[in-house]
């Protein structure tokens, strides 16, 4: 019924945890298949030790998008749940999702509370960062707020907006819940139960420039995707203030092309 998807790289460190946690799980309806892109620590030793119990793709380094895209075509569930491999699930995470489903049949993604942990220590998420439930487009073009390892998802939603985008190193995720909630709301159980584990060297949230993928993937949304004027406004506006950070930092940085190129990015969405 669930097919779940773990991508990792270099994580042999935790990624036992991650796995148990799905394992763990009261409800037994689900494939667990991780995606190994291009360790060279020991990911593949522990991954080996778990033997039929999960199914092993490994590929060659192409991003957690690539990992994530190709978890999803190699799986064969009516429901696609993803869990990133610091992260981990709390008991009852899938029952209580596909209880959703089945209470809303109408509902095609979900996502649960979650807690938040840095260092190994438990922290409140700011009120910018506060979930909420249905349509909330706006507030999701500023920064994401669905968490991947709290989703899951009707994988019809896949041949409607397409796979993650491979092109993007960091900010997939932000892509892609735009695609989706400018036409669908994705709903809210107000439950934690996944922990979100941050603070570490590795972790893609702490890559550098991260605005310029929000701006990439706006740039995306506003050419390809069927927005209403207001959704469209709205998306305008929030790019130009991206832009105009970005090409800021980008100046005093000496970086004077990119910051350029980022300001007649500007001036176009302005016309």
């Amino acid at each position: 019924m669930v097919s779940v998807v773990i991508p990792t790289y270099n994580r042999g460190w935790i990624i036992r945890e991650a796995i148990d946690s799905v394992l763990n799980q009261d409800f037994k309806a689900f494939e667990l298949i991780v995606v190994d892109d291009g360790s060279i620590d020991n990911t593949q030793e522990i991954l080996s030790s778990y033997r039929d119990k999960i199914k092993v793709i490994r590929q060659e380094n192409k991003g957690v998008s690539a990992a994530r895209n190709k978890g999803i075509v190699s799986s064969s569930g009516t429901y696609i749940a993803f869990l990133d491999s610091d992260d981990l699930w709390l008991p009852g995470k899938l029952e209580t999702q596909i209880e959703f489903f089945r209470n809303n049949p109408d509902a095609l993604i979900c996502q649960t509370e979650e807690i938040w942990v840095r260092n190994g220590r438990r922290v409140n998420p700011g009120k910018r960062h506060k979930k909420v439930s249905g349509f909330f487009f706006e507030k999701s073009l500023e920064l994401c707020m669905v968490s991947p390892s709290a989703v899951m998802m009707k994988r019809d939603l896949f041949n409607t907006f397409g796979l993650f985008d491979e092109t993007l190193p960091a900010c997939e995720d932000y892509d892609m819940w735009l695609r989706i909630n400018c036409r669908y709301p994705v709903h809210l159980i107000d439950i934690p139960l996944i922990v979100k584990r941050g603070g570490h060297k590795d972790q893609l949230s702490r890559m550098h420039s991260l605005d310029k993928y929000r701006i990439q993937s706006i740039k995306k949304l506003l050419e390809r995707n069927p927005l209403s004027e207001d959704q469209r406004k709205l998306a305008i506006k929030v790019m130009m203030g991206k832009c105009l950070v970005y090409a800021e930092g980008c100046r005093k940085r000496g970086r004077k092309d990119e910051a350029l190129e980022y300001m007649r990015d500007l001036r176009i969405t302005s016309d």
